[in-house]
């Protein structure tokens, strides 16, 4: 079904994964982890899962996680840029570049 996304840490891979009920990959971001910051790098939605809300899904799960792990967020992503801009509930995670 259309509404049923797993998102979860595929962290052997360091990206977090999107996938359909019947396990088919949706859409996914990279990140780097060092030390307490967490770098998300590439976001990408596959073009046939494209318009629903995949990509939103996997930020605000990927960044929820961040939070309760207690990391500084760098959003390398210009779709995390503009994701956290519009969901300033998240701009507290962002580690400024010192």
């Amino acid at each position: 079904m259309e509404n049923e996304i797993a998102i979860t840490d595929a962290a052997d891979a360091d990206r977090y994964e999107a996938r359909d009920a019947t396990g088919n990959l949706m859409g996914f971001v990279d990140y780097q982890r060092s030390g307490e910051v967490i770098a998300f790098r590439h976001a990408e939605t596959l073009p046939e899962f494209r318009g629903q809300g995949v990509a939103g899904r996997i930020a605000a799960k990927s960044l929820d996680d961040a939070r309760a792990a207690g990391l500084r967020v760098r959003p390398a992503c210009p779709y995390y840029q503009q994701f956290i801009e519009k969901h300033p509930e998240y701009a507290d995670l962002v580690d400024e570049p010192k």
